[in-house]
């Protein structure tokens, strides 16, 4: 097995699948809006896709602050690292064998997981968070999804998209300024974008059409995304971590 420094594109990930990564990352970024809209405005205020905010609401319910629950957050933390958990173990047992075949068992899992979700999220009522359990099962299913795939991305190796995190990629915009240009600006800008054009879409959906549509159409572009990129010939070689 090779190891690369953080940062670096994937070993075998040579000319046109390099090309098509961010892409799908892109696309992926996308999905985690659509994934926090369903979970904030649909599920109490508890991310399944930043952990990095759920986190912080964990220390408003902490701290009793009205409309923040414990629960919540500490199933979507746990369930968020399970997933991961998983995903580790898909990756390191595909070192050898081609990246498509990887990519296409996550995805799969993840939407699989999503369209479960929605499916159950059709028996919650919004306003009155009710019956708790639809609520809890709806939170572990997509914070298992979205571990399983921050897992995989982060094994991609593509620089500045993580698809569920956007901190370091707006200070990268920023602080690498030199002579009025910053190292992969549009790249950086493009997952900014993404992630607030899915919270967007993902926030009309669910106020106007129900919170399980947000939830199918995350699973189906997480499915045909990654379809679309493993039609690349490029995806038969292995990738290595």
């Amino acid at each position: 097995m090779t190891t690369q420094a953080p940062g670096k594109a994937p070993e075998n990930a040579t000319g046109p699948i390099s090309s098509s990564l961010p892409l799908l990352l892109l696309l992926l970024s996308a999905t985690t809006g659509l994934v926090d809209a369903a979970s904030v405005l649909g599920l109490g205020k508890v991310f399944t896709a930043n952990m990095t905010g759920n986190v912080v609401f964990l220390g408003f319910a902490a701290a009793g602050t009205p409309g923040f629950k414990v629960i919540p957050a500490v199933m979507a933390l746990i369930a968020f690292m399970v997933g991961a958990w998983g995903a580790g173990r898909l990756a390191r047992a595909h070192t050898d064998l081609p990246l498509r075949r990887w990519l296409i068992r996550a995805a799969v899992a993840e939407a699989g997981l999503l369209w479960i979700a929605a499916a159950i999220s059709t028996k919650i009522d919004i306003a009155a968070q009710a019956p708790e359990i639809a609520v809890l099962s709806v939170i572990v299913l997509t914070g298992f999804a979205m571990g399983l795939r921050n897992a995989t991305v982060r094994a991609l190796k593509v620089p500045d998209l993580t698809t569920t995190v956007l901190t370091l990629t707006i200070t990268g915009i920023a602080a690498d300024q030199v002579a009025g240009r910053s190292p992969n600006f549009l790249r950086r800008s493009a997952a900014v974008l993404s992630i607030f054009t899915g919270a967007a879409v993902g926030a009309l959906l669910l106020l106007h059409v129900g919170l399980a549509v947000p939830l199918v159409l995350a699973g189906a572009v997480v499915l045909g995304a990654t379809l679309l990129l493993t039609r690349n010939p490029a995806s038969a070689l292995p990738h290595r971590t």
